[in-house]
């Protein structure tokens, strides 16, 4: 969610629109030295997903999607430990290396986390989070243009470097006129947005070093005394990082929106994007070289980012209460990168008329895509987006949400629904809050509100075929069970899964699951029909969902199936890139005989 609320100030709309309209002009064209970033690197899990993100990279830039002339990389993680986008830092720079040897000290480098499979938002999971659309723009954006949009004005203002963000995350902000952000100091730099404290807990935290100046800014530069990790709100009380707006009170305004801060009673600074001079990047890839192959999860927000400014400590290296899986090389590692980064400086620019949105999960990315006004104002995202239906009803502020799709005119979305990329004939209905991907619904179907319909193309023994994935959006993907008895534990639509398994006709076996017996979740569970057609295979899904809501029963025991895990092992990307493409031509073809240019 954002971390402020309300309606949006118009300097940061006219902020991100100027930066949106900026990038539309170097789409498509050669950019010139210093215009835009020199390279461009996005991190994949695996071999499946870096041949996707490549074979997606390759499309945009044969469309012109992208600005030319800049070196677009998309490095893998090596096979093995989950290593974190700390691990996948380390790999990057070494990437850089090999391919550039020492030129690459010369360069501007955006370096992008995309290397997770999305199971909080598993629409994104075959084609990577970093290529997530979003209800604007034609061709549509997804948040890689999003993401080159906003940090638009970065290279030009920043010494050779390496800037590190995420995939899921949307960073606006709003500063002066003649004023730029400036990467230009050695050490880290990071960007600081006030937040709830509330929001603190689940982000980094500074705490900065005491300011001299008189004058509230919308941009500020400051020192870090310390960066705390997700912590308490004790924690943050403890060292000092916690403000209320009285502090401003006393002191002039300078211009511009008053700060999103003041909404809040307390508000702390929390983190997003980071910058590092090429000489600490240099000093992470050698300490990477020496150490070889790295057994353990490091966060390059919390393992990196709390060993700088002067008040660092060493505590934190003990703590593993937010690390997924604690290995047992987890704690010396940290120490070791500690020493290594002792001493580096952390260098904050304060961004108070700034906001920071997440869309990471269902219920985010159902938010802000339908409900959110200020998100919607900002940013200019449409109720529809380069798609062909009937008139798109506002719901007292809430709608639905079409991206790339073709919906029959008789076909009926209720409001809080998400459709990207897919068909729906005239005799479909989808209830409120759901989540339809890359689908083609042609016959009767109802699907209840909250349900979540993702179908993925697959290349089996060589042959076509196809998988639906379907489930609730609050289902919890993740969550593990480590034996066949605590299954019942699990809940697929608010169900028990044990009682949805009875309704489908299966029989709980150790076959049952994919992957690691000791970690058994819906991730894993083989209940996907696969099925020789696209419309098939969603409407086969949507039984299953019906035969659960209704407490009807429905056999899966005839069907070949997989886990969500195996799909995207099998998953075709090129099949979903041209069935995207084809939609595509469709939605063309009929606004050029319909003489409109309106969606």
């Amino acid at each position: 969610m954002a971390d402020a609320s309300g309606p949006p100030g118009i300097s940061l709309r006219e902020a991100t629109q100027r930066k949106l309209r900026r990038f539309s002009e170097l789409r498509g064209k050669p950019v010139a030295a210093g215009e835009f970033w020199d390279i461009v690197v996005i991190t994949a899990a695996d071999e499946k997903q870096e041949l996707a993100y490549k074979q997606q990279l390759s499309e945009k830039l044969k469309k012109k999607e992208l600005p030319l002339g800049v070196q677009y990389h998309v490095f893998v993680d090596p096979a093995g430990a989950k290593i974190g986008n700390g691990g996948s830092t380390f790999c990057a720079l070494w990437c850089l290396q090999k391919l550039y040897g020492d030129k690459w000290n010369s360069f501007t480098i955006l370096l992008i986390h995309s290397g997770g499979y999305s199971q909080r938002l598993p629409n994104a999971s075959a084609l990577g989070k970093i290529f997530t659309a979003l209800p604007f723009g034609n061709p549509v954006y997804q948040m890689l243009e999003l993401k080159l949009a906003m940090y638009i004005d970065f290279p030009s203002h920043m010494n050779p470097g390496i800037l590190v963000t995420c995939a899921d995350d949307i960073e606006l902000y709003s500063i002066g006129e003649s004023e730029f952000i400036r990467f230009d100091k050695p050490g880290f730099t990071a960007l600081a947005h006030p937040s709830s404290l509330t929001v603190g807990t689940t982000h980094g935290v500074f705490v900065l070093e005491p300011s001299n100046c008189l004058e509230y800014r919308d941009l500020e530069y400051r020192c870090c005394h310390r960066f705390l990790h997700k912590p308490s709100i004790e924690k943050m009380r403890q060292f000092d990082a916690v403000y209320t707006p009285g502090y401003f009170s006393q002191h002039n305004f300078s211009g511009g929106d008053a700060p999103s801060l003041k909404l809040e009673p307390e508000y702390v600074y929390t983190d997003s994007l980071f910058y590092m001079d090429h000489k600490s990047a240099k000093k992470l890839l050698a300490f990477y070289e020496k150490i070889g192959t790295l057994n353990c999860e490091i966060d390059a927000y919390g393992d990196f980012l709390q060993a700088l400014g002067p008040g660092a400590t060493m505590e934190y290296t003990r703590n593993t209460s937010n690390v997924t899986k604690e290995e047992s090389e987890l704690v010396g590692m940290r120490q070791r990168i500690f020493h290594l980064l002792k001493g580096t400086s952390l260098n904050v620019v304060v961004l108070n008329n700034s906001k920071f949105y997440h869309i990471g999960t269902t219920e985010e990315y159902l938010f802000h895509l339908t409900s959110d006004s200020s998100l919607k104002s900002e940013l200019g995202l449409q109720s529809m987006a380069f798609s062909i239906s009937a008139a798109v009803p506002e719901c007292s502020g809430n709608t639905s949400c079409f991206i790339q799709s073709i919906l029959d005119s008789r076909c009926s979305v209720s409001p809080g629904s998400v459709v990207e990329y897919s068909r729906l004939g005239p005799d479909v209905s989808v209830g409120k809050n759901c989540i339809i991907s890359g689908s083609y619904i042609i016959t009767a179907a109802v699907l209840p509100a909250y349900s979540f319909v993702c179908s993925l193309s697959l290349k089996m023994n060589g042959h076509l075929k196809y998988s639906t994935m379907a489930f609730g959006v609050q289902d919890n993907l993740k969550k593990c069970v480590k034996t066949m008895s605590d299954i019942k534990s699990l809940q697929f639509f608010g169900i028990c899964f044990l009682s949805c398994l009875d309704i489908w006709n299966l029989k709980v076996t150790e076959e049952l699951f994919s992957g690691n017996k000791t970690c058994l979740s819906l991730w894993s569970a083989r209940i996907f029909p696969v099925c020789s057609s696209l419309s098939d295979s969603v409407t086969t899904s949507i039984k299953m969902l019906n035969a659960v809501q209704n407490k009807s029963t429905f056999s899966l025991d005839n069907y070949k199936l997989l886990s969500i895990e195996e799909m995207l092992v099998c998953k075709d990307v090129e099949d979903m890139i041209s069935y995207r493409e084809q939609i595509f031509l469709e939605i063309t073809l009929t606004r050029k005989q319909c003489g409109s240019e309106t969606s």
